[in-house]
């Protein structure tokens, strides 16, 4: 990726890096200091990057790795930690240890300054329509005394969604030890990017935030050290929604 792409030229990054050995990527090492570097590099102002990432356990401890990384992308490469997003796992693999099921994954939202986009995703109130009037709040005035008021409007249709995605671990693709699913990728390309903004994912294995960046009309850059991955998954992945690689590849480790 170093020097193959411009300065400030990519909206939205959208990955999951290997993280504590957990996986094998066809022998490759992971260097995570010098690609957020790099994506600080090639991101414009304004450009989010979300970093789907997590911990192992060993000797009963978590690693920590993930913040290490967060910490190392806003003190050392300039981010902003925009938000600590959470993966929740609806279809976890129950184990048996001493502690609570792992069954989430973080989502760190780097930013570069303000992001420019943002398009929440947006979910059904469950009292829609409802009339608030019984609702108490308690607020502070301009002298700072506590005051108590009461609501008096009905329920929106929708509101935000959390920050925290209930999502299931179910990719629709096999062929790769650690695909994210397609859901996930969609959903963060349709907050932090519109239609014709450049989408990469430096680290593209099964090649789905691609496949959703062409689906959601963005363009997008697909980069992996595996030729196999790109060569036979992600190519023939994205041929099947009519994407053109004669015209579209330019080396055979990136799309």
């Amino acid at each position: 990726m170093k020097n193959n792409i411009p300065d400030n030229f990519v909206d939205l990054t959208v990955t999951s890096p290997p993280y504590d050995n957990l996986r094998t990527y066809k022998g490759f090492v992971f260097d995570y200091q010098s690609m957020l570097k790099e994506l600080y590099r090639i991101t414009k102002d304004g450009g989010v990057v979300v970093w789907v990432v997590n911990d192992a356990t060993i000797k009963g401890s978590e690693t920590l790795t993930s913040f290490k990384q967060a910490i190392y992308a806003k003190e050392e490469c300039g981010f902003n930690v925009h938000d600590t997003m959470i993966y929740e796992k609806i279809n976890y693999i129950p184990l048996t240890h001493n502690r609570y099921e792992q069954c989430f994954e973080y989502m760190f939202v780097f930013s570069k300054g303000k992001p420019k986009t943002f398009n929440p995703i947006m979910i059904d109130c469950k009292t829609k329509g409802n009339n608030t009037d019984k609702r108490t709040f308690y607020q502070t005035n301009k002298q700072d005394k506590p005051t108590i008021g009461h609501n008096n409007v009905c329920v929106k249709n929708q509101k935000q969604n959390k920050n925290i995605w209930e999502l299931s671990t179910n990719s629709g693709y096999k062929g790769h030890p650690a695909p994210f699913p397609e859901q996930l990728a969609k959903d963060h390309i349709l907050s932090w990017s519109n239609e014709g903004d450049i989408v990469f994912d430096p680290m593209c294995g099964s090649g789905t935030t691609c496949k959703e960046a062409y689906l959601l009309h963005r363009n997008f850059i697909g980069v992996d050290m595996s030729e196999e991955y790109i060569n036979n998954i992600c190519i023939p992945r994205l041929e099947q929604y009519g994407w053109n690689s004669i015209n579209n590849i330019s080396k055979q480790n990136s799309i």
